[in-house]
């Protein structure tokens, strides 16, 4: 199993603060003989829906030389990850967690928004300080 990203537990608080249950801490995904590990599945019950509401987070910490390598990396394993997802659990949603900061730095400028205005990537915004979700994008 993987080693946990250094932002693991500030995700996982912020998730439980923001009305989230934790119910995979990883989320195990076997494809093939291929095993995948998405940091957190949760859950959430919409009471207005009467509908249960399903996510996977894979938390990314921006922590590496270069933004643009992190990003690449990032997205590949954000497709990867949702092609399994579709196959398995095609109710779950899949989303990266970036530290608030990252997200302001590579998502309010061009190359962020070319990423959005394509769809490619549902993404969290979260204060690693004060352990709360800023942002959802989807």
């Amino acid at each position: 199993m993987p080693a946990r990203d250094l932002y693991h537990d500030s995700v996982k608080n912020a998730l439980i603060k923001d009305g989230w249950t934790i119910t995979k801490d990883p989320l195990i995904l076997r494809w093939g003989k291929k095993d995948m590990y998405v940091d957190l599945g949760a859950e959430q019950l919409l009471a207005a829906e009467k509908v249960e509401k399903k996510i996977a987070v894979e938390i990314k910490s921006f922590l590496g030389d270069s933004e643009l390598d992190d990003l690449e990396k990032a997205l590949g394993q954000f497709v990867l990850y949702r092609a399994v997802l579709a196959e398995l659990e095609p109710e779950r949603e899949l989303f990266l967690a970036f530290p608030k900061e990252v997200l302001k730095d590579l998502f309010e400028e061009p190359m962020g928004a070319l990423l959005m205005k394509n769809n490619l990537a549902r993404l969290i915004g979260f204060d690693p300080e004060t352990e709360e979700i800023t942002r959802w994008i989807s």
